[in-house]
């Protein structure tokens, strides 16, 4: 007999921001547009212990861990970790009986996927990366159907669509920043900041003022750091009054609104810089798995819509060169700000629900 009650969607990953944040979209539109029941899986190691109970959803935590870029003992720990994840998952799945199970990566991804192929669950994976992650790789060919932010990632995948990455609808929504406004340099680089951009921005900071005028610089520096970085911020003698390190920002909308370049990593950034057509330097995560956020850079950059360095690369002396070059050429800027904003996707929330709902 035919299941008429309402749609149950298991949602299954985490980790990190790049993971859950998504994937917390994606369960809110099921929820509040489609009357779906969401219960998402992860593992207590990842942010997701905290952001989803706090969203309203129901967690369930599974073991799981990491066998890229870690020792022989955590990855053979995560290989026997990884038949009693699967074995806990199919147990949940035959509980809740999901319709549709989703993988968005990172440490539970897996064996909740693996264990909803063995149950025949119809599936779908979310890789917002143009290299997939090992785990999206790995069960490609046997997931149902999965959603992609770049056209070359639909090869590692069958029935894969291009729906692009969740981006809030303000970001997409942003105003073109009005002639004559000082400019203004962000730097982000996610909750933790990131050690280069910590340690070389101080470096460059008075120079960088002195050589762009009126130029102003937000500087997200991660909790860790923040201290540290204030001090060697203010230790350069660069004028206070144009630059602000802060540990976390939560408006986005208005940092990319007052921004005219912004330097970044290239993770799940990229998708918002291309919603907010902004022109930006990205310098990759050197350590991130499979070397995925160069492949994300270096299709923008070869889009004309951002310029790439390699953090092997991002001396002080090189990182002022681009940056000065940048925020001196508007013209530049205007041409891969439109460029960026070409390659934005809108709707990505939208179509990804609706592609779980007509997999029922």
């Amino acid at each position: 007999m035919k299941d008429t009650g309402a749609l149950r969607v298991m949602i299954a990953g985490g980790g990190t921001g790049g993971h859950v944040v998504p994937a917390l979209a994606i369960g809110r539109e099921l929820r509040d547009k489609h009357g779906a029941e969401v219960r998402f899986v992860g593992t207590a190691r990842g942010i997701e212990g905290k952001l989803i109970p706090e969203a309203g959803f129901r967690l369930e935590l599974v073991r799981s861990g990491q066998l890229k870029n870690v020792s022989v003992l955590t990855r053979l720990r995560t290989m026997l970790d990884l038949p009693l994840g699967v074995v806990h998952c199919l147990r949940l799945m035959r509980e809740f009986k999901p319709q549709v199970v989703v993988g968005v990566g990172g440490y539970a991804s897996g064996p909740a996927m693996l264990a909803a192929v063995m149950l025949r669950i119809p599936t779908l994976a979310y890789e917002p990366n143009a290299l997939p992650g090992m785990t999206n790789r790995w069960l490609g060919k046997w997931v149902s159907a999965a959603a992609v932010n770049f056209a070359q990632t639909t090869k590692y995948f069958q029935n894969a669509v291009v729906t692009g990455v969740p981006v809030r609808a303000e970001i997409f929504a942003l105003p073109v920043k009005p002639v004559g406004l000082p400019l203004r340099l962000l730097v982000t680089a996610g909750s933790n900041g990131a050690l280069v951009f910590n340690e070389t921005m101080p470096k460059i900071v008075a120079q960088l003022l002195e050589a762009v005028p009126g130029l102003t610089i937000v500087h997200q520096a991660g909790v860790r750091r923040l201290e540290e970085t204030r001090a060697e911020f203010a230790a350069s003698g660069a004028d206070a009054a144009r630059w602000s390190v802060e540990a976390f920002l939560t408006d986005m909308p208005e940092q990319y609104a007052a921004a005219d370049l912004v330097l970044a990593r290239a993770g799940s950034t990229v998708a918002e810089l291309c919603a907010a057509g902004k022109a930006s330097v990205l310098v990759p995560f050197a350590a991130a798995a499979d070397d995925h956020q160069r492949k994300n850079a270096e299709v923008l950059a070869e889009a004309g819509a951002a310029a790439m360095l390699l953090q092997k690369d991002c001396t002080p002396e090189k990182l002022l060169e681009v940056l000065v070059s940048l925020l001196q050429d508007e013209a530049r800027r205007a041409e891969m700000s439109a460029k960026a904003k070409g390659l934005a996707k809108p709707g990505a929330v939208e179509k990804i629900a609706g592609m779980v709902v007509g997999m029922q």
